[in-house]
């Protein structure tokens, strides 16, 4: 367990310095920072200067040294189109990505499992049908057209949800919450939804697929063979087994929930990152796309991390497997 733990730790190293190191290079090919700052109108002089009070005169490695140093710490400069720290504009924009995805990531596990588990054992119903149906259409719509049928239906037709924005939030130091206001709630479900429905038929679909994978093994026969109720044979035996693969997959995509929420929050106007990050791009605002890359890849290597771990937990075979290599 301890050299897996290790073993996990060091790849995630090598991975967020490869990360780190395709962030450092924005700096350097993706336009010039001096030039963001000074404009186009700056003499020779201001910018030889400033290049010196950035560092930007020294050596590649040197600058990629410091450049990893101050990401360590949380620290990518200032943004060039806000004029303030990235760190800030950071920490205040993750609580809305977080608790989105959150929300997101447990529609999708509370509504897809049941389908899925429902579609595996009663394969040839009305229902079981309908819910391959709708896992088709979950599948090929784009999540932005989700979103604006969404808005178009509930909000702007039934006006039961507002159509943008986080409504009112409440401060709890740095971190900032809408999930404990009415307001907060009823501007979360859209988007929430919107960012649940692929992520909520993949599992259904991975539920399903499990499912029938596992009652055709003989361990399943077995059980049926010593008279075990279905009941204790779906929920007991099948469904535990069955789950197994579906923490792993669910597990990243939360990490993909994190990362790839930037069309629900434009579409939504969510004040999170991935706001940020288009607002960023357009603006060619670099410091704030460094922050970024660094920081989805950091919550990734994490979600990776706990997956594995978890599932060496989960899974008898793999400890099995670790103590017989030993």
């Amino acid at each position: 367990m301890f050299a897996f733990i290790i073993r996990r730790l060091l790849q995630a190293v090598i991975v967020m310095v490869t990360v780190a190191f395709i962030a450092f290079m924005l700096f350097q090919y993706v336009g010039d920072p001096v030039v963001f700052l000074l404009g186009q109108d700056a003499t020779p002089d201001k910018i030889r200067e400033l290049r010196a009070d950035l560092g930007l005169d020294q050596a590649f490695f040197v600058q990629f040294g410091h450049f990893l140093v101050n990401a360590v710490q949380g620290e990518f400069g200032l943004s060039l189109r806000q004029g303030a720290k990235v760190s800030r504009l950071i920490a205040e924009r993750l609580p809305a990505t977080l608790e989105l995805a959150l929300v997101a990531a447990l529609l999708a596990l509370l509504i897809g499992v049941p389908m899925g588990v429902y579609a595996a054992l009663r394969r040839g119903s009305f229902m079981s049908h309908l819910f391959m149906t709708i896992s088709l259409l979950g599948v090929s719509l784009p999540t932005f057209l989700i979103g604006i049928l969404l808005i178009l239906f509930f909000a702007v037709g039934l006006g039961w949800f507002p159509s943008f924005g986080r409504g009112e939030v409440v401060q709890m130091g740095w971190w900032s919450s809408g999930l404990m206001t009415a307001k907060g709630w009823q501007h979360i479900v859209l988007p929430a939804v919107t960012l649940a429905i692929f992520q909520l038929t993949l599992i259904m679909r991975l539920v399903r697929a499990e499912m029938l994978e596992v009652l055709r093994t003989d361990y399943i026969k077995f059980a049926r063979a010593r008279g075990l109720s279905n009941r204790a044979i779906h929920f007991g035996h099948a469904l535990k087994n069955t789950l197994v693969p579906v923490m792993t997959i669910t597990g990243l995509q939360l990490g993909g929930l994190i990362a790839f929420a930037i069309i629900t929050e434009t579409v939504f106007q969510w004040p999170g990152m991935g706001l940020l990050f288009i607002q960023a791009v357009t603006f060619a605002d670099i410091p704030v796309m460094a922050a970024y890359l660094c920081l989805i890849a950091l919550i990734f290597v994490v979600i990776n991390l706990v997956v594995d771990l978890l599932y060496f937990v989960v899974d008898p075979r793999l400890r099995v497997g670790s103590a017989g290599g030993h």
